[in-house]
C-alpha cells in the first residue's frame, strides 16, 4: 500500500509526486494517457523526424518558478534562450521587439521607449518578489510588499482604460497587448495585464527559454527524479472514481474541479460540491501545427530571431480579436500565438524543414477549424508563408477537451482568467489545494497560481499534504540532495 497516490502525470502531478517521493514516502502516479506529460508532450505529429509540442512550447516560467528553481531544472534540461523573447508584427514590415535587454528594447521603441522603460524597469528589478507574490494564492501578506505594490499599480494601469495613457505610438502598446493576451480574457483586464506584465518582466530579466528536444524534456526530468526516489508511474490507467485508487494516506489529484466532483461523488460535502459545480471555465483554443519547407518569411526579418511572435496587429486589433472571443464569436482576424522552435533547436525537423506551433483563441467548445484564419494572419505579416506549407494538423477546442480531461471546452487554463477566477480557484480559501475529504488535495491549474508550466500547484498541494498527514516539511529538491527519511 503506497503512502501517496497521485492522479495525472502532467507537470503539476509530477511535481507533487516528486516532492512526496523526495520526502521518503512511497508514491504511485496514475495517468490516463499512454504517455506522461499532459501539457508538456512532444510527438512526431505528422511526419517522421518532425517533432511538435502538443501543448506548451516556450517556457518563461521554467527558469523562474520557485519549484523549478528548487528542482534545479536548468541543470537537468538543456534550454536555448532566444535573444528576442517575443515580438509583435505590424503592417508595413514593422515590428515591436522585446529583447532580453530592456535597454535595447526601449531604444528600438521610438518615442515610447522611455515610457516603456519606466513601466517595465521596476518590474524587472523586483522580478523575484513579483514571482513570489504571483505564484501563490492571493490571501496572504506578500513577502516583498514593495514588489507587490509596484506590480499591482502597473496592473491597475494596464488592465483598465488608462492603458494607453503612457504611449503615443503603436509599437509599445502592441508589444504589451500581445503578451497580455496569453491570458484568455477580455482586453484590457486586470487578469490579462497581470499575466502580461509578469511574463514581460521575465522576458527582460531572463528570457523565454525553449527546451531542446521539446517540452517533453521537462516531464522526463520530473519523471526521472521521481523514479530515482522510488516512485512508480502507471500509464493507460484512467481513474474515474476515488475508490478505483489503492488505499493511501494522501491522494493528490491533478484534475479539474469537474473531475473531482465526478471522482468523489456524494462523499463531498454539499456546499463544497456546489462550489466546484459553479466553478467557471474559460474560452478555448484552436491549435494548428505546421510543417514548412523553409523558415517563416517574416516581412520584418528581425522576427526570425524571436522564439515567440504575437500575430494580430495593433493593440486595438488585438483587443478586438480577444473581445470577440469573449463575446462568443470567432474573430475574422484572430490573435495568433506563434512559436518557432525549429529555428533554435535543429533537432525538431530535418534539414531544410521547419516546424511552427500556433494557436488562436475561440469560444468554449468550438468545433471550428481555424487553420485558414491562422494561415491568413501569418500570410499578412509573412508574405509567401502559404507557399511553404507542407502539411498542417489542427485540433479544435472540442478536440483539446477530448485530448485532456482537464481542458473543459478546450480551456487549457482550466478555469476562467479574470479577477474572480483568480480569487475563486477553485474555492475562496487560504489553502484552496485542500479538499474537505481527509487526505485528498487538488494540484491542477484550477488551483493557485493557475495556468502555466510552473509545477507550483503541485508543490503547494504537496506542502500541505506533507504537513497535514505526515507532519513533515518540504524536502530539498536539488540534484545533489539525498532522499528524505
Amino acid at each position: 500500500m503506497p503512502d501517496v497516490v497521485v492522479v495525472g502525470a502532467g507537470p503539476n502531478g509530477l511535481a507533487a509526486a516528486a516532492v512526496m517521493a523526495r520526502a521518503g514516502l512511497s508514491v504511485e502516479v496514475f495517468e490516463a494517457a499512454a504517455s506522461i506529460g499532459g501539457g508538456t508532450r512532444t510527438t512526431e505529429l505528422m511526419q517522421p523526424g518532425h517533432f511538435h509540442d502538443v501543448c506548451s512550447a516556450v517556457h518563461p516560467m521554467a527558469l523562474a518558478s520557485p519549484f523549478f528553481r528548487a528542482f534545479e531544472l536548468a541543470r537537468r534540461v538543456e534550454m536555448v534562450t532566444p535573444e528576442i523573447s517575443y515580438g509583435s508584427p505590424l503592417d508595413g514590415g514593422r515590428a515591436a521587439l522585446a529583447y532580453r535587454s530592456l535597454d535595447r528594447t526601449a531604444a528600438e521603441l521610438g518615442r515610447d521607449g522611455a515610457a516603456y522603460r519606466r513601466l517595465m524597469a521596476p518590474l524587472v528589478r523586483n522580478v523575484d518578489g513579483i514571482m513570489d507574490f504571483t505564484q501563490n494564492q492571493l490571501f496572504r501578506i506578500p513577502r516583498n510588499p514593495a514588489a507587490a505594490g509596484i506590480f499591482g499599480l502597473r496592473t491597475m494601469e494596464q488592465g483598465t482604460g488608462a492603458w494607453n495613457a503612457r504611449f503615443r505610438e503603436e509599437y509599445a502598446p502592441a508589444l504589451l497587448t500581445g503578451v497580455a493576451a496569453h491570458a484568455i480574457s477580455r482586453q484590457p483586464s486586470l487578469a490579462g495585464a497581470g499575466a502580461g506584465l509578469m511574463l514581460g518582466a521575465l522576458g527582460h530579466a531572463q528570457g523565454w527559454p525553449i527546451p531542446l528536444g521539446g517540452s517533453v524534456s521537462i516531464a522526463a526530468a520530473l519523471a526521472e527524479d521521481f523514479k530515482a526516489h522510488g516512485g512508480a508511474i502507471h500509464t493507460n490507467a484512467p481513474i474515474d472514481r476515488l475508490a478505483d485508487l489503492p488505499p493511501a494516506k494522501a491522494t493528490l489529484l491533478n484534475v479539474s474541479p469537474r473531475g473531482l466532483v465526478a471522482m468523489a461523488g456524494q462523499s463531498l460535502p454539499d456546499g463544497y460540491r456546489r462550489a466546484l459545480e459553479s466553478f467557471r471555465y474559460g474560452n478555448g483554443s484552436c491549435k494548428v501545427d505546421f510543417i514548412l519547407s523553409g523558415p517563416v518569411p517574416w516581412q520584418a526579418p528581425e522576427l526570425a530571431d524571436a522564439g515567440t511572435v504575437h500575430v494580430g496587429g495593433t493593440r486595438r486589433e488585438l483587443a478586438h480579436s480577444e473581445n470577440e472571443v469573449n463575446a462568443g464569436r470567432h474573430p475574422e482576424r484572430p490573435y495568433v500565438l506563434v512559436a518557432q522552435p525549429s529555428r533554435f533547436d535543429a533537432g525538431r525537423a530535418p534539414e531544410g524543414r521547419h516546424t511552427v506551433w500556433t494557436y488562436c483563441h475561440v469560444p468554449a467548445g468550438s468545433t471550428k477549424d481555424m487553420t485558414e484564419a491562422i494561415t491568413a494572419q501569418l500570410e499578412r505579416y509573412a508574405p509567401g508563408f502559404r507557399d511553404l506549407i507542407v502539411q498542417t494538423n489542427a485540433v479544435t477546442a472540442a478536440g483539446l477537451a477530448e485530448y485532456n480531461r482537464n481542458y473543459i471546452g478546450g480551456d487549457f487554463s482550466v478555469g476562467t482568467m479574470d479577477l474572480r477566477g483568480l480569487v475563486q480557484r477553485p474555492v475562496v480559501s487560504r489553502a484552496p489545494w485542500r479538499t474537505p475529504l481527509h487526505g485528498v488535495y487538488l494540484c491542477s491549474s484550477s488551483t493557485p497560481p493557475g495556468p502555466g508550466v510552473t509545477g507550483m500547484p503541485g508543490l503547494h498541494a504537496a506542502t500541505h499534504a506533507l504537513k497535514d498527514i505526515f507532519g513533515m516539511g518540504v524536502p530539498a529538491l536539488g540534484m545533489s540532495a539525498s532522499r528524505g527519511k
